[in-house]
C-alpha cells in the first residue's frame, strides 16, 4: 500500500511543471501550518481546562476559544485535516483537496470565535472527505474501504450535529467513532489483514455497526447507548488485540517493532476507554477516562506509530528512524496513567499528567522534525525526485 502511494506522489511530481511544483509547495505548506496551528490550540485549550492558570493566556479571547473548541480542535481541526490529506494525496484529485483545507481553515476560525463559519467549514470539509472515500469505495469494495467510508459518514454527520449547536454528549461519539474506524481502516490496508484472516470480517463487520449504532441512538436512548457505544470499543481492542498483535508473526526490531508497540499500547487504552464509556452509562464516574484514554491513549499512540510510515508517502519528507521515537511513546503512556489515575481526587496530579501529555506530543513533533532533517543531511532523495 506504501508503495502504491508513494508512486502516486512521484509519478504527480514527475509531472508537473515548474509552476504547478511551486504551487504544490505553497500548499503543502499552508496545510502544514494550519495542522500544527490546531494542533497547538487544541493543546493549550486542553491545558486550560486541566487547570493552566496562565492569567495573559487565560483571559485571551484566543485562550477563552481554543479552551471552548478544545475538541473540536483536536477531532476536527488537526485529525480530521490529518485524515483528509491522506486521502486526497491517495485520490489524486484536485477537489479531494478542498477538504483539508476547509477543515484546517475551520480551526482557525475557531481560534478566533467565529463558531459558525467554521462549523460550515467543517461540514464542506466532511462533506469533501466522504465523497473521496465514496469515490474510492466505487472503484474497489473492501472491509477497509468500507470502513473509511464509514469513519468520513460518522465525522459528516458529527460536524452537522456541531453546526446545530448539539451536546458534546451527542457529538462526541460521531466524532470519535471518525479516527477510531479510520484507524481501523488503515490497519487493514497497511497489513492485508484480512487476505490472510477472512472469517475475522464478520466480527468486525458487527462491531463497526454497533459503535455507529450507539452513537445514533445517544439522543433518544443515552444510557443504552452508551452501553452499546462502550461495548462495542472494548470489543473493537479485543479484535485488534488477536488479530493484529498475537496472531500476527512478532517482529523484533526497527520501526516495525516500535510501530507494533504503538499498536499494542494503543489496543490498550482503546479497551480501557469503552470499559469507562459502559461505566458512565451505569452511572460511574469516568469522563475523563473514557474520553482522553480513547483519544490520547488510543488515537494518539496510533499517530505516534504511524507518522514515520506515512509522513514519507504522503509529504516526500524521508524519515531516519531512531529509538529516540519510544521516548514520546513512553512519556505519553506515563502521563496518561498518572493524569487518568494518579489524579483522580488530586488536581494538581492531573494538571501535571496533563502538562506531561502536551510535552509527549512536542516531543514528537520534535523528534520527527530532527528525523527528516537527519535524512537532508544524508544527501537522501525519494527515488524520481530531484
Amino acid at each position: 500500500m506504501l508503495r502504491g502511494l508513494r508512486r502516486r506522489v512521484i509519478l504527480g511530481r514527475a509531472a508537473a511543471s515548474p509552476g504547478a511544483v511551486l504551487r504544490i509547495t505553497v500548499f503543502r505548506l499552508i496545510l502544514a501550518l494550519l495542522i500544527g496551528s490546531a494542533l497547538l490550540a487544541a493543546v493549550v485549550g486542553g491545558l486550560l481546562r486541566a487547570g493552566l492558570n496562565w492569567a495573559a493566556l487565560r483571559d485571551s479571547s484566543l485562550g477563552v476559544n481554543a479552551e471552548a473548541a478544545h475538541a473540536a480542535l483536536m477531532l476536527s481541526g488537526f485529525l480530521g485535516t490529518v485524515i483528509a490529506v491522506k486521502r486526497a494525496v491517495w485520490v489524486k484529485q484536485s477537489w479531494a483537496h478542498a477538504a483539508p483545507l476547509f477543515s484546517g481553515l475551520a480551526g482557525m476560525l475557531l481560534l478566533v470565535g467565529a463558531s459558525k463559519a467554521a462549523a460550515c467549514g467543517l461540514l464542506l470539509a466532511s462533506l469533501l472527505h466522504a465523497v473521496a472515500n465514496a469515490w474510492v469505495m466505487w472503484r474497489q469494495v473492501s472491509y477497509s474501504k468500507a470502513l473509511l467510508l464509514a469513519g468520513a459518514l460518522a465525522w459528516l454527520i458529527g460536524n452537522l450535529l456541531f453546526a446545530a449547536g448539539a451536546d458534546s454528549a451527542l457529538l462526541l461519539p460521531w466524532w470519535f467513532a471518525f479516527p477510531v474506524l479510520t484507524i481501523v481502516g488503515e490497519r487493514l490496508e497497511m497489513t492485508a489483514l484480512l487476505r490472510h484472516q477472512p472469517l475475522a470480517g464478520r466480527p468486525l463487520s458487527v462491531i463497526a455497526a454497533s459503535l455507529l449504532l450507539g452513537a445514533a441512538l445517544m439522543p433518544f436512548a443515552p444510557r443504552n447507548a452508551a452501553l452499546i457505544f462502550g461495548i462495542a470499543l472494548a470489543s473493537l481492542a479485543v479484535w485488534l488485540g488477536w488479530f493484529d498483535i498475537f496472531s500476527r508473526k512478532p517482529l523484533a526490531h526497527g520501526l516495525s517493532r516500535y510501530l507494533r508497540i504503538c499498536c499494542a499500547s494503543g489496543y490498550a487504552w482503546l479497551g480501557l476507554g469503552g470499559m469507562a464509556w459502559f461505566g458512565m452509562a451505569l452511572g460511574c464516574p469516568g469522563r475523563d477516562l473514557a474520553v482522553h484514554a480513547l483519544g490520547l491513549g488510543f488515537i494518539v499512540s496510533l499517530l505516534f506509530g504511524h507518522a514515520p510510515v506515512i509522513l514519507p508517502a504522503l509529504a516526500r519528507i524521508g524519515i531516519v528512524f531512531s529509538d529516540r521515537f519510544y521516548l514520546p511513546l513512553w512519556l505519553l503512556q506515563a502521563s496518561l496513567l498518572l493524569r487518568l489515575f494518579g489524579g483522580i481526587g488530586h488536581l494538581q496530579l492531573r494538571f501535571a499528567g496533563a502538562c506531561l501529555n502536551a510535552a509527549a506530543l512536542l516531543l514528537f513533533a520534535a523528534l520527527l522534525l530532527k528525523a527528516a532533517l537527519d535524512w537532508r543531511r544524508m544527501g537522501r532523495r525519494w527515488p524520481g525526485f530531484k
